[in-house]
């Protein structure tokens, strides 16, 4: 049945050993989420240092740190006041050191957030912006324009923000008067930096070797396609430019040319330190671009290392539909010479426990559960790299019910809807026991914990940690069992992927010398495409069967110990 075929789709490249990051699995840790250590209800850096032995458990091979800088917290971090410390919240440089030493030792690589696009509006430059005349150079850091109409109070252009609202706000002068207006592609506490400036482009190299000085193995890099708009600032002629909300991108703002030179000065400065110590260090970035294409166009060899593919976490259930992005991914990502990076879940999208589910509901279902176990299974089988969300490996739904007076997303507050609000997927993550804070947050001199910044539901004890260990069964240990294979199994990480024949409603693919990952999206059993017991499944397996809304690995070559 395997020798039937068709032609391999990508592959390793020859040469030398493969560089760490081409097959990594890479855990994302929300910071202010993951666990506290002070007793104040927000994560912290010393939380994560006393997480690490955790994740070296589960077995991922590096952390990615959501921002953790000095910042007012408008979006939790990503309006950044200062990109050169730690906010007081998160602890300081001394605990990030004890942070990095600690990963190093256990091997594991740290990547951190950085934001290029815009930064707090409460940023030193902002603030000399402000208090400096139009024209000047202050203000050229950022995009100031006049207004539109005889006394300029309308916007320069009809821009939205993706967050809602104009992308424009008016500033009062230091006169007192109306003045000029600034660009925000997000709030307005997010200025866009115009990176047109060559400032902006050396503070930014500068903060790079601030944190490659300190130990950082990398970069994940947010809105990496956006940084510059186009030169004249006209109008939009989106018919859709009035609705525009988060995930829809501006082409006169995205995706410009001179973002590509960018990139090839941050892979300039990861490989002269690359080149002094032997450590690759990598630059993986935030793309949201309509097509694979483009994407690839990030990750050219002297570019970007890796880039998200989001295009699996947004594709609906169906073998088609999932089939149709993985071959588009490996045609013109992979062959670029980078390698795809596969994401199912982070910290801006509604969880697959309940995306997944095919209904609404607080917990979820059943289905949902089955489907996401089986879709983290097909993608630890992907040729390339994973990153993984925190609560991911515990099954976590969605909380679809926290109340309106407790949501802290900038979107809701921009749009006064919950539509694409992002707070479900970032309440802190349930530890042990059967209450809230689950030993997110220690007790406090009373015996109390204080309250996690965002409330957790009751049912949140079910994907608690300690139970997910104690529990053969649940998705920690799937997860778990499945990134040991991956390192041990010859044939999964990166490579080469061969397609089999199957039924409609049925994926399999084949990776190497004869693992095969077949998942069914049916609503009924199928005979299983290879037979023999699995070697790993997403749920019961029968020898012979391949149930419905469940994926399961074979091979015929036993595992390496």
């Amino acid at each position: 049945m395997l020798s039937t075929l068709p032609a391999a789709v990508g592959g390793r490249p020859s040469g030398p050993a493969p560089a760490w990051w081409r097959d990594a699995v890479i855990y994302q840790v929300y910071v202010r989420s993951f666990l506290d250590s002070t007793g104040d209800g927000i994560g912290d850096l010393a939380g994560v240092r006393a997480g690490l032995p955790y994740l070296r458990k589960l077995g991922v091979d590096g952390v990615w740190l959501s921002p953790f800088y000095p910042s007012p917290q408008h979006d939790h971090g990503y309006d950044v006041a200062d990109y050169r410390n730690v906010d007081p919240v998160y602890g300081d440089l001394d605990e990030f050191d004890r942070l990095t030493a600690d990963a190093r030792r256990l091997g594991l690589k740290l990547l951190l957030d950085i934001v290029p696009n815009h930064c707090s509006s409460e940023h030193p430059w902002f603030r000399e912006a402000l208090a400096a005349a139009p024209g000047s150079a202050a203000r050229a850091r950022f995009h100031f324009a006049d207004g539109r109409g005889p006394d300029g109070s309308e916007p320069p252009n009809n821009w939205r923000a993706m967050f809602g609202g104009p992308a424009w706000s008016r500033v009062t002068e230091p006169d007192g008067a109306p003045g000029q207006w600034y660009l925000h592609l997000f709030t307005p506490q997010q200025p866009d930096l115009n990176w047109r400036n060559p400032e902006v482009g050396d503070h930014f190299e500068n903060t790079l070797r601030f944190w490659l000085d300190r130990g950082a193995d990398g970069f994940r890099i947010d809105v990496a396609a956006g940084l510059f708009k186009h030169p004249l600032l006209p109008d939009s002629d989106d018919p859709a430019a009035d609705e525009r909300a988060r995930d829809s991108v501006n082409p006169l703002a995205w995706n410009q040319p001179e973002v590509h030179d960018v990139w090839r000065r941050w892979r300039a400065v990861c490989e002269e330190y690359t080149a002094h110590d032997g450590r690759e260090r990598l630059l993986v970035g935030e793309v949201s671009v309509p097509t694979a294409r483009e994407h690839a166009q990030y990750v050219r060899p002297d570019e970007l290392h890796q880039a998200f593919f989001f295009d699996l976490l947004s594709a609906p259930w169906d073998a088609g539909a999932f089939r149709s992005v993985i071959t588009e991914a490996i045609r013109d990502i992979a062959g670029t010479g980078s390698t795809v990076t596969w994401v199912l879940n982070n910290h801006d999208q509604v969880r697959t426990v309940t995306r997944y589910a095919g209904e609404p509901g607080v917990e979820g279902s059943g289905l949902g559960a089955a489907r996401a176990r089986a879709a983290a299974l097909l993608m630890l089988a992907l040729p390339g790299a994973a990153y993984v969300y925190q609560g991911e490996e515990l099954g976590l739904p969605e909380v679809l019910d926290l109340p309106d007076d407790v949501l802290t997303d900038p979107i809701f507050h921009r749009t006064g809807s919950r539509a694409r609000v992002r707070d479900g997927c970032r309440v802190p993550i349930p530890w042990s026991g059967h209450a809230s804070p689950f030993g997110f947050s220690p007790g406090g001199a009373d015996g109390r914990a204080a309250r996690p910044w965002l409330p957790q539901p009751d049912w949140f004890a079910e994907h608690a940690t300690d139970r997910a260990l104690a529990d053969t069964r649940s998705f920690w240990h799937l997860y778990r069992e499945g990134l040991q294979l991956r390192r041990s199994l010859p044939q999964l990480g990166d490579g080469e992927l061969r397609w089999l024949d199957t039924p409609e409603q049925v994926l399999a693919i084949v990776r190497g010398d004869g693992l095969v990952c077949a998942v069914n999206f049916g609503d009924e059993p199928v005979p299983a495409p290879v037979p023999g017991t699995p070697l790993l499944a997403s749920g019961p397996c029968p020898d012979g069967v391949l149930p419905a809304a469940t994926a399961a690995w074979w091979t015929a070559e036993p595992p390496t110990p």
